[in-house]
């Protein structure tokens, strides 16, 4: 094996990884949300003062409720005055008016477990990240956009961790999280198209580009992309009737949700039916890739579906919660990966050869 096959099957090998710890942590965050933990672990990046989280309560100072939550004031202050003056008053106003913020958290050692577990998950793909970018190195002297895409995913990385911490601090204010969601998807876009085109070589061309099929692929990918953007909106109006409730009669939280719940149920048969009609058009391509990324495609979509009326009709199962979440980025992730594949794997107009005719 020559040098430069092995510098692409390393960087392979981890990008893949990485890719896999990112949809591994989303389902990780999803136990977190569902488990109502995310408040387990009131300060940040330590765990209630430590880097190894208390398992009783009474390793905790009587008065931690008052401690922890004025530690979380202070910050937003300071937040809050940083936006402020951004020119973002509304979303500044927003951490102190959301009645969130003024919660006390108490002390639960499963909650606390799950999420430090949920933080060491993302140290975990901080490392994997952090190696990506060092496999990714050479590449500077052939193809410096996959260098490029890998340190920005890593930065990004960075970026998701602080987001994190005022997560947490805000006590899970409900515009964070949508940003921190959005965020994890462009990173796992990054990382793929970085792994993707570093093996764009061994990618035989044997199809014919064509723009509208191209543009359908954008298309799926996108309305799926805003579909987990409007999910993650529906499950913060989730958070905010369970809380009103104190998490009993969950059969009743549907009937309490507003208008983003009707249009995320509504949407999903517009976007069951654009994929169909998407997965047909590949099946005529008869290209053998393609068409078994169309079939994990529409097997992604059905789950998705059923798993979104088993919640709906159902008295939203916590287990499904985080299965939901995960095959929506799962399904975003093979919509982007055909896209990608299927512009390596065709011959554009200008990769066409001349043909001089007397």
């Amino acid at each position: 094996m020559t040098s430069k096959s092995l510098q692409y099957k390393k960087f392979k090998n981890i990008g893949v990884l990485t890719v896999l710890a990112v949809y591994f942590l989303i389902l990780v965050g999803g136990i977190v949300r569902s488990t109502g933990s995310g408040m387990g672990c009131p300060d940040w990046p330590k765990c209630f003062g430590s880097w190894v989280p208390p398992t009783d309560v009474k390793q905790l100072p009587e008065n931690y409720l008052e401690v922890y939550k004025g530690k979380r004031i202070e910050k937003n202050k300071k937040l809050a005055s940083f936006l402020d003056k951004a020119g973002f008053e509304k979303l500044a106003e927003n951490i102190f008016s959301h009645p969130s913020q003024y919660i006390e958290t108490e002390f639960n050692v499963t909650k606390t477990w799950i999420e430090y577990v949920n933080r060491l998950v993302g140290v975990l793909i901080g490392i994997f990240i952090f190696l990506t970018v060092l496999y990714a190195i050479p590449f500077l002297k052939g193809d410096k956009v996959i260098f490029y895409l890998s340190f920005i995913s890593f930065i990004l990385v960075g970026f998701q961790g602080w987001l994190g911490s005022i997560v947490v601090s805000t006590n899970l204010l409900p515009q964070t999280i949508t940003i921190h969601m959005a965020l994890a998807l462009v990173i796992v876009a990054m990382l793929q198209y970085a792994v993707i085109r570093s093996q764009s070589e061994s990618i035989k061309k044997r199809l014919t580009f064509n723009s509208r099929l191209n543009a359908l692929f954008i298309l799926i990918t996108l309305v799926t992309f805003l579909q987990i953007i409007l999910g993650t909106q529906v499950r913060e109006d989730i958070d905010i009737v369970a809380f009103s409730m104190n998490g009993g009669n969950r059969d009743l939280w549907i009937d309490k949700l507003g208008l983003d719940f009707y249009i995320h149920r509504s949407f999903s048969i517009f976007i069951l039916a654009l994929n169909a009609y998407v997965a047909y058009l590949i099946y005529k391509v008869k290209d053998s890739t393609l068409t078994r990324f169309a079939n994990l495609m529409m097997v992604m979509l059905g789950l998705e579906i059923v798993f979104g009326v088993v919640m709906a009709y159902f008295a939203i199962p916590p287990i499904m919660q985080p299965l939901h979440l995960t095959l929506g980025t799962l399904l975003f992730g093979m919509q982007f990966l055909i896209l990608v594949f299927y512009n390596y794997a065709s011959f554009k107009a200008i990769d066409k050869p001349v043909v001089v005719t007397n």
